[in-house]
């Protein structure tokens, strides 16, 4: 059988509480699930997910790799770092996209990233 796509992309945390309220409080993201002080699911307008969660019977490890699409790059970074996200100083600008590297309250790696020809 063929993969038909990307369910959810999830990122481990060490405190889900705190996790959470980053998510949802700073970065904005639409918190559609909880999971008991284990894990919350984030559904995008666009219809991709992004969760995180709590090992029970494991330890903690580091996350990268997510993209986080934004429509306005300049402003969306200006809004983070004024909230007290953690973004690199300097952001990359590339002939397709524009990237900042931020860091999430559990010590997890993202990018805030805009699309030149806008997102299909």
């Amino acid at each position: 059988m063929p993969i038909v796509g990307i369910d959810t992309t999830a990122y481990l945390v060490k405190d889900v509480d705190r996790a959470t309220k980053f998510y949802r409080d700073v970065m904005g993201l639409p918190l559609t699930s909880e999971f008991g002080g284990q894990g919350a699911e984030f559904v995008m307008p666009d219809n991709s997910t992004f969760s995180i969660w709590k090992m029970s019977d494991g330890p903690w490890t580091q996350g990268n790799g997510v993209m986080f699409a934004v429509d306005n790059f300049e402003a969306a970074v200006d809004r983070y770092r004024k909230a007290g996200v953690k973004i690199e100083p300097e952001t990359e600008d590339t002939p397709v996209c524009k990237m900042a590297f931020a860091e999430d309250s559990e010590g997890n790696t993202f990018i805030i990233h805009y699309r030149k020809n806008g997102r299909d």
